[in-house]
């Protein structure tokens, strides 16, 4: 072997080596011989260091995964006789092998097994378990093969290699051949080996037990379990959990056999009967029990339990066995106080592994027509446990929350679907339950722990999702008639506990009062108040960053839901936020409260105050030109700054503060719905200011990219406020746009035309014409543009680019418009149209090709007739008709594809088209003329045509789409 390239195996060679070894290793792996130096360096213990031996075994994995039926019989053999010796070897050696080499080692003979067994090595668990015997170093390996094979075969969570469906099945069914071919030789001998060796290492090596422990939970999904679930192996898995290095991989042993799919009346009787030994040996006392880890396995074991039981119980009602299902129900209610131990235990993993029993279990009891004493105990017991486990602990970081605080989140998250359920079983006990929770915390907040505090609040934000409108989650006018959310709403603004120091709490306090915002329609004499918490120290102006932030966008939310009963106060909420409005370029050093993001939720909020009030038109105006003024006046000076500044990174920061301005104008328009709302504001006018101001942005020479996008959002926003008073800045705003544009400029550039075309039509059709051939060749010049080969992202960006092409050319003849193509000169219209051909034929892009055929057969439609554009039929017969027949026939054009169907569609649609425009013109050119230049048979052509001319297009296009797979080479 390469001595020079070994050394690169080693993790700390240098970049050379490493790169030579790399490269050394793929020229053996397409070698036909060097797998035989690899095998006999293993054989012969050649190599002493770890990383050549590894990488021998990698060599070989190769060679028995990709090239094993390439090899002679004889060379077969050699590759057994070569683990077998390697094996043995390893019962002698004075150290045991690396864990990773064992590990890579274990994959090679579980590939040799799925290879072989089969066929020519039915013996190989016979032949390895008489090498390794007892052997501890044998065992380990034995047990490791075991697992890998577990992996190639079992384990479904695998995703195997075969690279189409076939070879999938292929693989499924061999797997399933090896399985059962395992059942009927080797399975009891493999079980036996395994009962010695838990026997025999037990007490003296607790790795190879767990190890062991693994393999039997891992094979006995799919083996007798009678093998398994009998008094020798139980007896000694129960011993093995009172031992602590033993306990938790017994704990998963048992939990695989409770896991296996068998009878219903079956399972019940194997549960209770592991139910029974495990609670004479003690471990049902988890308030003596302090191991954490072992308890989170026990929780686990306990869940598969309960869950195994409810699946028994669900199959015996659905064949109504009501005396089975009656015994199943009875040994679920049996394991009720376990359930309830570890649901509302300290630790979180431990409550959160029994979370699926218990939701299944109520799921259950909402089927009974009528609850038990001790079912209803149950029910409030799981109640309160979950109120109790929804509550933050004092370790809690809220100002950087990591690892454990994300864990809490997704904790809390299913004890919020427990309680869903519950609200299912018992709306009234849940209401009650969380009333006095609720009233308890609420009435002396002031000498209560935040943590308690936050969660009353929570569960009544919790109980809007969880209890169903009849009971109580809607709000009544009537005070005789008022809900128990009714009387805890009133509770929550009138406590004053939106002054708790906590930033939790006051979080909680917000987003609940905007969850429930019909209470304030019913009750708005308290808007006053907490609109004042929002606007002070308690909401925007808090001290802590997270929850100003989330108050901005609740803030928003409160004042767009309850902005008809704020009209007595209007002008002093703007003046309250007249600061968070402000700019704040980024030379001033100003640490503003709000971010830039924040901030555009608060100038929504003063564009839907000043909008819907019931202000004259004029002091709209006033008041809206008083909040957009200093951002146009800001803008300005920006601006100017902006080409004068020579540091790139301070020209950025102002590109950004610039391209917020415009963000902020843009957000206060979305409390206009149309024109007409803008005109009666008296607002067009301060929007045709911001125009203005904001266009000559585009003609900037540095940051093009964030401004032109910042203007460009604005100026859709425009179109949908203003409507035909944005044309006048249209013209020269595109102008702009166009120059020195890069294919994203462009992209993003369209959907702005489309939006105009679509919406004005005809008002923009001098536009249209005179921009239309200046677009078309800025998109032809940046697809013109060379680029790397392997530059993706430039690949992607150009059909990108393609792709808004056509869907421009379509929004122009779907909008009745096609006078703008027609009218661009005889050389023009044939270039763009050629585009469209070709787009539709050579492209390997389906949702561009199924728009080329949508334009083909509008133009069709539009210019097809006999007064149509003049040359347009022979360009139909010419490029439309081939091109209807060439693209399904390119190697590229997946017929199982669903847009490639849709493209077919409009294929269907077209050619009918042709059909329709030209007469009886068009299947003489295609009988006569062109498929038989594609050397289509008389029959077949005879045959399509036929289905050409039946009106039904539905059945034309399934004739096609059998016409074209027939047709393809």
């Amino acid at each position: 072997m390469d001595q020079q390239a070994l050394l690169g195996l080693n993790p700390n060679a240098d970049a050379n080596f490493r790169q030579r070894a790399l490269a050394y290793f793929e020229q053996l792996k397409v070698s036909q011989d060097a797998w035989h130096v690899c095998a006999e360096a293993l054989a012969k213990g050649i190599y002493s260091d770890d990383h050549v031996k590894f990488f021998c075994f990698q060599v070989l994995e190769h060679q028995i995964k990709f090239r094993y039926a390439m090899l002679t019989a004889v060379q077969q053999q050699l590759v057994r006789e070569t683990l077998m010796t390697w094996l043995q070897s390893q019962l002698m050696n004075a150290q045991p092998e690396k864990t990773f080499i064992r590990n890579k080692a274990a994959q090679v003979f579980a590939l040799m097994f799925v290879m072989e067994y089969l066929t020519k090595w039915p013996k190989f668990f016979f032949d390895i378990l008489t090498v390794v015997g007892l052997n501890p170093r044998g065992v380990d390996l034995y047990l490791r093969t075991l697992m890998a094979i577990d992996a190639e075969v079992v384990d479904r969570d695998i995703v195997h290699t075969g690279e189409t469906c076939s070879l999938y099945l292929q693989e499924t069914r061999r797997n399933t051949l090896i399985k059962d071919t395992m059942r009927e030789q080797c399975i009891p001998s493999l079980v036996e080996s395994w009962y010695e060796i838990l026997h025999t290492y037990q007490h003296s090596n607790s790795e190879l037990t767990c190890q062991c422990l693994e393999v039997v939970g891992a094979f006995v999904s799919w083996i007798d379990l009678s093998l398994i679930a009998n008094d020798r192996f139980v007896n000694m898995l129960l011993g093995h959990m009172s031992v602590e290095v033993l306990r938790e991989e017994a704990c998963d042993c048992l939990f695989e056999i409770v896991n296996k799919g068998m009878d219903p009346i079956d399972k019940t009787k194997l549960v209770e009967s592991l139910c029974q030994v495990l609670q004479a040996a003690g471990l049902f006392s988890i308030q003596q029990e302090e191991d954490v880890d072992f308890l989170a396995r026990f929780s686990k074991l306990v869940n598969g339990m309960g869950q195994s039981l409810i699946i028994s119980w669900s199959r015996l009602v659905k064949v109504s066995d009501m005396k089975g299902a009656q015994d199943t129900l009875q040994a679920i209610e049996s394991k009720g106080p376990l359930m309830l131990q570890l649901l509302v235990h300290e630790d979180d993993d431990i409550s959160s592994n029994i979370i699926g029993f218990c939701y299944d279990y109520l799921h259950i009891l909402k089927q009974l027509p009528m609850l038990t004493d001790q079912q209803k105990s149950n029910v409030e017991a799981i109640m309160l446990a979950v109120m109790k486990k929804l509550t933050y602990d004092d370790e809690y970081n809220f100002e950087s929350e990591g690892e454990d605080e994300a864990m809490f989140v997704e904790y809390r998250k299913q004890l919020k679907l427990l309680l869903d359920r519950l609200a299912q079983v018992s709306p009234e006990l849940l209401l009650e339950a969380v009333r006095r929770v609720f009233n308890t915390a609420i009435q002396s907040w002031q000498c209560t722990a935040f943590m308690e505090v936050e969660v009353a609040i929570r569960l009544l934000y919790m109980l809007g999702e969880a209890l169903p409108a009849s009971h109580g989650a809607h709000f009544c006018g009537d005070v005789a008639k008022a809900s128990a959310l009714q009387d805890m709403m009133r509770t929550l603004v009138t406590s004053g506990v939106s002054e708790y120091r906590h930033a939790s709490v006051v979080l909680e306090f917000f987003e609940t009062v905007v969850r429930y915002d019909k209470f304030f329609t019913v009750e708005p004499q308290h808007i006053p108040h907490v609109l004042m918490a929002f606007l002070d120290h308690r909401g925007l102006r808090h001290s802590s960053p997270k929850v100003r932030s989330r108050t901005s966008y609740l803030f928003s939310r409160f004042v767009k839901t309850l902005h008809k009963h704020m009209s007595a106060f209007i002008e002093d909420i703007l003046s309250r936020i007249q600061d968070l409005l402000e700019l704040s370029p980024p030379e001033n050093g100003f640490q503003a409260l709000l971010s830039n993001d924040d901030q555009l939720f608060i100038f929504e909020a003063a564009g839907v105050l000043i909008v819907n009030s019931e202000y004259t038109a004029e002091r709209k105006q006033a008041l809206m030109k008083n909040l957009l003024t200093p951002l146009m006046e800001k803008f300005t000076i920006l601006l100017d700054k902006l080409p004068m500044e020579q540091d790139e990174g301070r020209q950025a920061a102002l590109a950004d503060c610039l391209n917020h301005a415009v963000g902020f104008a843009s957000r206060t328009s979305k409390a206009f719905s149309n024109k007409q709302t803008v005109k009666q504001c008296g607002c067009s006018e301060v929007y045709r200011d911001c125009l203005q101001t904001f266009l000559p942005a585009l003609s900037c020479p540095v940051q093009k990219e964030v401004l032109r996008s910042g203007v460009r959002t604005f100026l859709h926003r425009m179109i949908i406020c203003l409507e035909e008073e944005v044309l006048p800045f249209i013209p020269s705003a595109s102008e702009h746009m166009l120059k020195d544009c890069e294919a994203k400029d462009l992209q993003e550039f369209i959907p702005l035309l489309n939006q105009i075309t679509a919406k004005f039509k005809a008002q923009v059709s001098p536009f249209l014409q005179q921009v239309f051939m200046p677009l078309v060749q800025a998109i032809f010049e940046v697809l013109a543009r060379p680029a790397e080969e392997n530059d993706q992202n430039a690949a992607l960006e150009k059909q990108m680019l393609r792709r808004s092409y056509f869907a421009f050319l379509q929004t122009v003849a779907g909008s009745g418009m096609s006078e703008i193509i027609g009218n661009q000169g005889v050389e023009n219209v044939e270039r763009v149209l050629f585009t469209v051909i070709q787009g539709a034929v050579d492209f390997p892009d389906p949702i561009a090709q199924k728009t080329c055929f949508i334009i083909l057969s509008k133009l069709v439609e539009l210019w097809g007739g006999k007064d149509g554009l003049v040359g347009f039929a022979d360009f139909i017969y010419k490029h439309m008709v081939p091109a209807c027949f060439l693209a399904p026939l390119k190697p590229t054009f997946d017929l199982a594809d669903a847009q490639t169907v849709l493209v077919i569609f409009k294929l269907c649609i077209s050619t009918p088209d042709c059909l329709h425009f030209q007469g009886p013109e068009c299947i003489q050119y295609l009988q006569q003329e062109y498929l038989p230049s594609l050397q289509v048979s008389p029959e077949i052509i005879q045959e399509f045509c036929q289905a050409l001319q039946q009106p039904d297009l539905k059945v034309f296009k399934n004739y096609l789409k059998i016409f074209f797979q027939r047709a393809k080479p």
